[in-house]
């Protein structure tokens, strides 16, 4: 793939297409997704393929940054996302990934976050980045402290409940 910004040992990071509309569909509709990120209403491939055009894609336009979907660099295979968000109530970027059950708890999201965090410091002028997640989700807690997030208060989203706020200074 021409459009890969990071290939690893495991993985390959790469910008959203429309193509991968089956795979944001089921993406978003895991339990996981739905438990902590919250439902999104991607009920048909016609939402999921506006979901990419109006986040991802939008957001590459608009920052030039985004969420990458994460695939096996031996198959291809699209195993989730991680990349930088845009939140209206935060001042920086906001580090988000998600993958789907059957690749969690296999390093990927952690090999994801590190390639991520160094393309983040190769190319955009960005001196600090947050992460949010909800309490009850301890594994990503768990994740963003193994990446050098610090936990650093709560911030509650217009509409939505309280996340815990973590916040990473970049060098």
């Amino acid at each position: 793939m021409s459009d890969i910004i990071f290939q690893s040992k495991n993985i390959n990071l790469r910008h959203f297409a429309v193509d991968d509309a089956a795979f944001i569909f089921e993406l978003l509709n895991t339990p996981t997704w739905k438990q902590f990120i919250g439902d999104r209403n991607i009920n048909t491939h016609q939402d999921a393929v506006n979901y990419i055009t109006n986040g991802p894609q939008g957001l590459y336009a608009k920052y030039g940054y985004g969420p990458w979907l994460v695939s096996l660099n031996n198959t291809n295979e699209p195993i989730g996302m991680c990349g930088l968000f845009k939140r209206d109530y935060l001042d920086r970027p906001d580090l988000g990934f998600a993958f789907l059950p059957g690749f969690e708890g296999r390093g990927f999201a952690y090999e994801a976050c590190l390639a991520s965090l160094q393309y983040i410091k190769d190319t955009y002028a960005v001196d600090k980045l947050f992460a949010t997640t909800t309490d009850a989700n301890v594994r990503s807690q768990r994740l963003l402290e193994r990446c050098g997030f610090v936990r650093n208060g709560l911030v509650t989203p217009p509409g939505e409940a309280t996340l815990l706020l973590y916040v990473l200074t970049l060098q």
